[in-house]
């Protein structure tokens, strides 16, 4: 019996942006899905936490983590360039790292990769957070483009949309050169500019 394609995937050759998670709903519903998988649940959550690349959160050591408290700093060099970027931890990937603290393989290992394949014993690719990525929002529905660069598009939305943070603050914590290259990365762009038309009428 033949597995359904994954609408996810983009076709062969095709370049095409990933999308963020745009309902609190469907982010639970992937957390809940993921419960069982403390790995995997830890990268997600950390992920839509911070503002970090995919391939940032792959170069976390256990030492790294290990002694954080929410409200600790996190510093991380960013991989596009060069510079070191921080955020803060907050007590839900605290919990997160935690709970996949107590069950990683190498846990008494400050060297070794957070979020360790379990196939070559080293630390996961980006290519395998993107297919990760792909399957959590297949499993539970999503329709669209989903990859890796989905993690922090998520957080970007959510600040934006949910939080109602301001663009100069998200932009900076991006990394982005304007406000408007923020937009347009977090899909934002046309739904903004078709607001000034319907918040006003003179």
């Amino acid at each position: 019996m033949r597995k359904s394609k994954n609408s996810n995937h983009p076709a062969k050759g095709a370049s095409i942006k990933v999308e963020p998670i745009r309902t609190l709903e469907d982010i639970e519903r992937i957390k809940t899905m993921l419960q069982g998988q403390p790995r995997n649940l830890c990268l997600f959550t950390l992920g839509i936490n911070t503002a970090y690349r995919a391939g940032e959160l792959l170069s976390l050591r256990i030492a790294d983590v290990i002694d954080l408290r929410p409200g600790a700093v996190l510093d991380l060099k960013q991989s596009k360039n060069k510079e070191y970027r921080q955020t803060v931890m907050n007590k839900t990937v605290y919990h997160a790292i935690q709970n996949w603290l107590q069950q990683h393989p190498k846990q008494n290992d400050l060297n070794a990769p957070l979020f360790l394949s379990q196939r070559k014993n080293k630390s996961l690719t980006v290519a395998a957070v993107n297919l990760l990525m792909k399957s959590w929002c297949y499993e539970i529905g999503l329709i669209g483009n989903y990859g890796s660069h989905s993690l922090r598009k998520t957080w970007g939305y959510h600040q934006r949309v949910t939080q109602g943070q301001s663009l100069t603050l998200i932009s900076r914590a991006l990394g982005h050169a304007t406000e408007a290259d923020t937009l347009r990365y977090l899909g934002l762009l046309p739904d903004e500019v078709g607001a000034l038309y319907l918040n006003m009428e003179l």
